[in-house]
């Protein structure tokens, strides 16, 4: 079984194309998928904390303070002018805007630190934006959902969100216990096993959140116009991101930073939206996974190049 690990730990990006064609070939099995996101984000979590330990952990929120005004500038400036922006043009109640508006007051996804793995960026900063940024959306997310109607209440969402902070106190909790015990091993072997459950899991994850991509490309739909927006929207983000925090934080951290930026967890949102909201925007949820899982192929050899793993 380690050596299966090992394998998909080799070939993850293989992996996650392969998830994207499932859910597009197969939209039942997509559809049918669906209830395992959110337990499999959480599983997820676990295993990047458990790669990590209490080493990487501390290492990763190093320097917290500056990481804390990179998560209240993403989630909470950015979508606000992107609301202001909108409304002004008469668009706010347009899909894609609504679509654009959550990709940009979410928290970087909880794979975050798994594509970082698999584009050649360092870890830690990736799971330190991830775990203040899940920790600060109830506080980034209340101004930005207050201006827009048609995402339901506000304290649906905090509690939604405070419900997934407890999730993930315990997953990385959990993690950091069986450190504490002696009950992980950090050879490279138990490490290769670990990235190759976690790209396993990406891929389950990359199916279920395609049950309406699949119908769309069949059936028109918008989907290319949406494809379009979220491709340009998601790498966008990730290229503008990584070069001014290169010059912010370094080009250690700068992969990562861009990483996170680009590759939020819209998806949390969908059990606290109104049922009108979520058919509105399922589309360009599920068009969404498409750049964020395609990151390591799209931008992987970009992050290598330009010396970004090192400060010159």
């Amino acid at each position: 079984m380690t050596a299966v690990l090992g394998l998909c730990a080799r070939h993850g990006r293989l992996l996650l194309v392969a998830g994207l064609i499932a859910g597009l070939a197969l939209p039942s099995l997509a559809e049918a998928m669906r209830p395992m996101i959110a337990p499999t984000i959480v599983v997820l979590l676990f295993l990047a904390v458990l790669r990590m330990g209490p080493a990487g952990v501390r290492a990763g929120l190093a320097g917290i303070g500056g990481a804390t005004l990179w998560v209240l500038g993403l989630q909470l400036a950015v979508p606000l002018a992107a609301v202001a922006g909108f409304a002004a043009l008469g668009w706010l109640g347009h899909p894609l805007a609504l679509g654009l508006v959550l990709m940009l007051a979410a928290a970087p996804i909880t794979g975050s630190v798994n594509i970082a793995l698999m584009a050649g960026a360092a870890p830690a900063p990736a799971l330190r934006q991830v775990v203040l940024g899940t920790a600060l959306l109830p506080l980034t997310a209340f101004p930005v959902f207050w201006f827009i109607p048609a995402f339901g209440s506000p304290a649906e969402v905090v509690r939604a969100v405070l419900v997934l902070l407890g999730l993930i106190a315990l997953a990385g909790g959990a993690a950091l216990a069986l450190h504490a015990r002696g009950l992980v091993r950090t050879e490279p072997r138990s490490l290769a096993a670990l990235d190759g459950l976690a790209a396993l899991l990406l891929a389950v994850v990359v199916i279920a959140l395609m049950s309406a991509v699949g119908p769309a490309l069949r059936g028109g739909g918008g989907f290319w116009t949406t494809l379009a927006v979220v491709m340009v929207a998601n790498l966008g983000v990730q290229i503008v991101v990584t070069r001014a925090a290169r010059r912010a934080v370094g080009s250690a951290q700068a992969p990562s930073m861009g990483i996170t930026a680009g590759n939020r967890n819209v998806a949390l949102f969908l059990g606290v939206l109104p049922p009108e909201t979520v058919d509105a925007v399922l589309l360009f949820i599920g068009c969404y996974q498409i750049p964020m899982y395609l990151t390591p192929l799209l931008l992987g050899r970009w992050y290598r190049g330009h010396s970004l793993a090192r400060d010159r």
